[in-house]
């Protein structure tokens, strides 16, 4: 865009520095760790391997255990791009879920798939979306930092399923009445027969659709320029006409909704009701996810699967190291991550490269720049016009003398 400032580029190998300081960090710790557990690395990394890209089951797996990671990283990505903190994605996950089970067990039986689907998944959003702009109105109207009120949402959801529970449970369960036939999303494995076994399911497929949906509308869209131009210059964004208290409610609101469809992945594709303690902090985990992938939508596909793969690498180390060790991975690799980014800003304009004399031949030197335009470039003389006459300064005139009297 004309105008518009140039962002310093530097080499990849710089901007991937964040990336490989963190994978060589975390594997010297997991390193440490194992031979502290009288284990050989070498072993426990071909187990990780073998349990998560060396079968089909396990990549099966992996993809199952990426998907709601998908929805809570987007959900966490969201809130930061409009310069807010959403610690409540877990929260949001479990009343999402629970809409949904609720949504697909009352609906009648006879409902087609393409109508029990879409109101299971609308469930799940409007339920995580309330919780959310719950959290925006706290902060817009009673001027309530929303870290403290996310967090307190989230004890109070998981103490409300207690009393809830014992209305929406099964008698002698901790889980729902099972959803509908129509409202079950099928599994991968009925088209690729290789997957037989794995919980991977279609909701993989709309966590996909979900990230490219999510950049569409925060560079496409207005309100997604809004979201950003708020989360950028709060104050820059005030003074143009935006609404501070709007836009972040709405962000509120989109962030709860994208973390309530996460459940989705459960309730519809894998056990067919809700279940309590299903999430297992993948709501917390989704902060971990944003975090890796710079809050981009797309490249947080790659982030939800190399946690999905170190979820699934826990169950298939555990025969040798306790699984807790590729949770001291998970959180060595954010910090990393988190410590180097900050170096990497201070380095980068240093290597800056100008991209219109990086594409010049060498041996040729840079284009001369044209000389600066004249505000008001004067003009020729019109011959047919009558010269004006030249000024004549006034002469001065003489010193009055004083006389007296």
């Amino acid at each position: 865009m004309a105008g518009q400032p140039r962002l310093p580029t530097g080499p990849l190998w710089l901007r991937a520095l964040p990336l490989m300081w963190a994978a060589l960090l975390a594997m010297a710790m997991a390193s440490l760790l194992a031979r502290l557990y009288g284990q050989s690395p070498l072993a426990m990394y071909r187990l990780l391997l073998a349990g998560t890209w060396g079968s089909v089951y396990g990549i099966g797996q992996v993809l199952f255990k990426a998907t709601p990671l998908v929805c809570t990283g987007l959900s966490v990505a969201v809130a930061l791009r409009a310069g807010l903190f959403n610690v409540g994605a877990e929260g949001q996950l479990i009343v999402g879920a629970l809409a949904t089970a609720l949504c697909g067990a009352y609906l009648p039986a006879a409902s087609p798939c393409v109508l029990a689907v879409p109101l299971c998944l609308l469930a799940g959003f409007v339920a995580g979306g309330l919780l959310g702009t719950f959290v925006g109105l706290c902060k817009w109207l009673c001027r309530a930092h929303e870290v403290i009120v996310t967090i307190l949402c989230n004890f109070i959801v998981r103490a409300a399923m207690i009393g809830v529970g014992g209305y929406v449970f099964l008698k002698e369960s901790v889980h729902t009445a099972p959803v509908i036939a129509a409202s079950r999303l099928p599994r991968l494995s009925a088209l690729f027969p290789q997957l037989h076994g794995s919980a991977v399911n279609v909701a993989l497929l709309l966590a996909i659709l979900l990230a490219f949906a999510v950049e569409l509308f925060l560079r496409r869209t207005r309100h997604g320029f809004a979201l950003r131009v708020v989360g950028q210059n709060p104050e820059a964004a005030a003074a143009a006409g935006l609404h501070l208290g709007r836009v972040r409610t709405l962000a509120f609101a989109l962030s709860g909704g994208l973390a309530g469809l996460g459940g989705a992945n459960f309730v519809l594709g894998y056990k067919y009701y809700y279940e309590d303690g299903f999430s297992s902090g993948i709501g917390y985990l989704g902060i971990a996810v944003a975090v890796l992938a710079h809050n981009r939508p797309l490249w947080l596909l790659l982030s939800a699967l190399f946690f999905g793969t170190l979820a699934q690498g826990g169950l298939a180390v555990n025969a040798v190291v306790p699984r807790e060790l590729i949770d001291v991975l998970s959180a060595t690799v954010i910090l990393a991550v988190a410590t180097a980014s900050a170096e990497v800003k201070r380095l980068l304009p240093r290597f800056a490269l100008d991209p219109a004399k990086a594409e010049l031949p060498q041996g040729e030197p840079p284009p001369r720049e044209p000389p600066p335009r004249e505000l008001f470039p004067k003009s020729e003389p019109d011959p047919s016009e009558p010269v004006p006459p030249p000024l004549v300064e006034p002469k001065p005139s003489p010193p009055v003398a004083w006389v007296e009297r």
